[in-house]
């Protein structure tokens, strides 16, 4: 960063002033970078009952059964000049209305390479290894995942959570999810800002 600094002023003319702003810009920008801190979330309402099967290849399966899911969510964030990173009522709030979509619901994974979905009317048929398992289409949550398991599940809920504009505007750095499907039982997954564009969506799990 000062490398570049210095090649700018060595290579055109530039005023006192400017060379200030320049610099506590830069500044500026590295204790942004050092000053972080992680939010953690653990509510009680952060958490689902739902439906499902885990799929292990193309011929075995799991029985229909169901979990009481829970989510724990670690936030980073720039510290601001009032010394916190965040509202966060505003992830509590979206990590509740995310489980509440989830709960009380069969979950259906839409992309697993090992079962077709088809629906009928008011009814869904997955097909898989030559059986045929019927649902009421309202009671499915189908879910773009491989499939229905705390790996993905904490993948799923940290894609809803990066779309967000909150995560420019409150210079997100890093976001862990974990859903655990019984009490000492849970799968995590993470989101890293790409370095180069800290503060957008732009990211990896």
């Amino acid at each position: 960063m000062f490398l570049r600094l210095i090649l700018t002023i060595s290579d055109s003319k530039i005023c006192l002033p400017r060379l200030y702003c320049l610099i506590s810009s830069s500044l500026s920008n590295i204790k942004s970078a050092m000053n972080t801190a992680t939010i953690e979330l653990f509510k009680e309402n952060m958490k689902f009952s739902a439906g499902h099967y885990t799929i292990f290849s193309a011929t075995h399966r799991e029985k229909l059964h169901g979990h009481n899911f829970n989510v724990y969510a670690a936030i980073t964030a720039a510290v601001n000049e009032n010394g916190m990173t965040f509202d966060y009522d505003i992830y509590k709030d979206k990590l509740h209305r995310l489980c509440k979509s989830l709960s009380e619901t069969f979950l259906v994974a839409g992309e697993s390479p090992y079962q077709t979905i088809i629906t009928e009317g008011d009814q869904l048929f997955v097909h898989f290894n030559n059986e045929k398992i019927p649902f009421l289409k309202k009671d499915v949550t189908l879910l773009p995942v491989t499939n229905i398991t705390v790996e993905e599940l904490s993948r799923w809920f940290i894609q809803q959570l990066i779309v967000d504009s909150e995560i420019e505007t409150y210079k997100i750095r890093k976001i862990v999810i974990k859903v655990f499907s019984a009490p000492g039982q849970a799968g995590c997954a993470e989101w890293h800002c790409a370095p180069q564009q800290l503060g957008s969506p732009q990211g990896n799990t």
